[in-house]
């Protein structure tokens, strides 16, 4: 079996060799299509980061009528911090306000004088879990809250939040897009690139039939060469893509993410590069699986 598998790789690593022109523009659209890829994937991750940086502005207020007791206070907290999704819960009393909302207003903070620093409400911030900073877990608390009497008004930034939302869902779909445009018209190139070199041989193949060659022994050769087609082309991406990060894409998104409070700009995490190499594989492996499809049915 081993001596078989070593047989058939030989025959791969031939085809390859007697098409260098073929398998270097297999390679070559393979490498392109996934360094786009991979380039695109790098802005996603890091823009994320940006966006869960944002999402730690997702919080709810509840405002009070009146400042309750001590004790009902307290018992308030205790229902806001079982409600799922809720990270933490401040009470925050109408000095704390004042001194917050001043601190906000910076220079202007002298429209302020002549006001008492009582007049705003005492309220109660709920931060949220990471998982239900959206619009579906805002809203599931805010429905909870005002079940609860002593709340009056509630405030969550609606506005943003669905802007939030709406940058996020454009960036994921901006990604399945695109990815799916450029693995679909590298499939298509990498499966006519093989069907030439299968033509190119096809004498050989129908001799290979006549002397008893079964299907399988045929045409596993160019499933193999298509792989490892992929495979350069995946590892060929990574590389590009490095480069593409270290000498032009990091000190762009640095300095843009940065100013914006991202502790660091990442490069592909080592489970992603596994990912571009074991899509380049399925891609080039797919390709010679479609071309062979192709020519059974010619």
């Amino acid at each position: 079996m081993f001596g078989k598998l070593i047989y058939l790789l030989r025959r791969a690593l031939r085809n390859i060799r007697q098409s260098p022109f073929l398998c270097t523009a297999s390679v070559g659209t393979v490498a392109v299509s996934l360094c786009i890829l991979a380039f695109f994937a790098i802005i996603v991750l890091n823009v994320q980061s940006l966006t869960r940086h944002w999402s730690r502005d997702v919080q709810v207020v509840a405002y009070f009528d009146t400042v309750p007791a001590r004790e009902q206070r307290q018992s308030l907290i205790k229902q806001a911090m079982v409600l799922p999704g809720v990270q933490s819960v401040e009470f925050i009393d109408a000095q704390q306000a004042y001194s917050s909302f001043k601190e906000r207003l910076g220079d202007d903070a002298i429209l302020l004088d002549g006001l008492e620093n009582d007049f705003l409400p005492a309220s109660l911030r709920l931060t949220l879990d990471e998982n239900s900073r959206n619009r579906h877990g805002v809203d599931s608390v805010v429905r909870r809250l005002k079940k609860i009497a002593a709340f009056s008004d509630f405030r969550y930034g609606q506005d943003w939040l669905d802007r939030f939302e709406s940058f996020v869902t454009l960036i994921r779909i901006s990604g399945v897009v695109l990815g799916g445009f450029l693995l679909f018209a590298t499939l298509f190139i990498v499966a006519n690139t093989i069907k030439l070199t299968i033509y190119a041989r096809r004498e050989e193949l129908e001799i290979m039939a006549l002397v008893g060659g079964t299907p399988l022994f045929i045409k596993t050769p160019f499933l193999l060469e298509g792989a490892l087609q992929g495979a350069l082309g995946g590892t060929l991406a990574l590389g590009l893509s490095w480069l593409l990060f270290n000498f032009f894409l990091q000190q762009g998104l640095e300095a843009l993410l940065l100013a914006s409070g991202v502790d660091q700009v990442v490069f592909l995490p080592a489970i992603h590069q596994g990912m571009v190499v074991l899509t380049g594989v399925l891609l080039g492996f797919l390709g010679s699986l479609v071309s062979l499809h192709r020519l059974a049915r010619a």
